[in-house]
């Protein structure tokens, strides 16, 4: 059984002496697969269970339910419990433990959620989408460009859990970062929920950054020498990459904007100031998306239109050939005919004449088509 599965067993005991037995079941997990990259031997999905007082992380064993206990003992402090993709049977204790919503526990194993904010009681639980901007030697139109994961965060009096979906966006060098700042960290899980919107809506610039160079890369190749050739696939493959990153970033503005102007009570107001900047730099991803949005649609318009041109030139100069060959076809046409007496049909000069003729308004048409720029 599970560490998660032990945890459940909290169900039916009480706060304190429940928790010293769930603990002493806690202790007899098996061993768990060490290969997986957020694996740890806290169990299948916990990655990390830290105490922090004073915004310094204490130490001591990582058993949650020990820490949990610690805690509530002191009345200090808070507990940072870092899952990753857990399943429903590994979240139910945890759930319990920490007198979880069961909607927000649902979205929380599900994934695949949209950008929100939402209370339940005392417990705030925000879903954030992370991004990645994946490398590619060179844009076709079946490159990969953004990729997306998800983390959730419950935060509470005396408690923040990270949920996690997804093989990027890892925590571990945030949390490293935090520690080496205890007069952030010591302003509790406000400042974790901070610091973690903070690093996503940071990973925002960051792709936009990268996906700009893309975009430049089109454009360039677009209103090249022959631009009319370029695959408008990247252009598709862009605009649809381009759209999974604007479903991570735009339904976050709201969100983050009720933490930076609305009161809550697990949020202190100086906690707030901070929010502010990242809704700051959160409108700016907003805004570059949007803005390559519409330059993504002007290159295609572009190319587009480019292709219309190019098909009318080779119209023209299809039809300016045409006509050059219908001089020789249309006399080879009146001399084929069977008729006994034809203009100079048995003149001695007459075939050259015929030639002379043929070829003379043939450069008349050549020369008057290439001064209009047909040929």
């Amino acid at each position: 059984m599970s560490m998660a599965g032990n945890l459940r067993k909290v169900r039916d005991l009480g706060r304190v002496s429940g928790l010293r037995k769930v603990a002493r079941l806690a202790r007899r997990r098996p061993r768990v697969d060490l290969s997986h990259p957020a694996r740890s031997p806290l169990g299948s999905s916990v990655v990390n269970c830290v105490m922090y007082r004073d915004g310094v992380r204490v130490p001591g064993g990582s058993d949650l339910v020990d820490t949990v206990e610690r805690v509530r003992k002191h009345g200090d402090g808070f507990v940072w419990l870092g899952l990753h993709e857990p399943t429903d049977l590994e979240f139910a204790g945890i759930a319990e433990l920490f007198d979880l919503h069961p909607l927000a526990v649902e979205d929380a194993v599900e994934a695949h959620q949209r950008p929100k904010l939402e209370r339940y009681g005392e417990t705030l639980f925000a879903v954030f989408k992370t991004v990645c901007y994946v490398e590619h030697e060179q844009l076709t139109a079946t490159s990969e460009v953004v990729n997306t994961g998800e983390i959730m965060v419950f935060v509470g009096q005396d408690f923040v859990i990270t949920v996690r979906h997804g093989r990027h966006g890892s925590l571990g060098p945030l949390r490293e970062e935090l520690e080496s700042d205890p007069q952030q960290l010591v302003k509790g899980p406000a400042a974790v929920l901070h610091a973690i919107a903070d690093h996503v809506v940071d990973d925002y610039l960051n792709v936009t950054d990268a996906v700009q160079a893309d975009i430049d890369q089109v454009e360039m190749d677009v209103f090249a020498e022959n631009g009319a050739r370029a695959d408008p696939g990247r252009i598709y493959q862009l605009k649809r990459e381009l759209l999974e990153l604007k479903r991570a970033v735009v339904p976050l503005a709201r969100p983050v904007e009720d933490l930076a102007t609305r009161p809550i009570r697990v949020v202190a107001p100086e906690i707030q100031a901070y929010f502010r900047d990242v809704l700051d730099h959160l409108m700016r991803a907003k805004e570059q998306i949007a803005a390559f949005d519409e330059l993504l649609n002007s290159i295609l318009q572009a190319h587009l239109a480019q292709v219309t041109v190019a098909q009318n030139e080779d119209m023209r100069k299809i039809t300016a050939w045409a006509a050059v060959i219908a001089v020789p076809t249309m006399v080879c046409g009146v001399y084929g005919m069977n008729f006994e007496h034809m203009p100079e049909l048995h003149w001695r000069f007459g075939y050259p004449l015929v030639i002379v003729v043929i070829s003379v308004a043939c450069l008349v048409l050549y020369r008057g088509f290439r001064r209009n720029g047909w040929l």
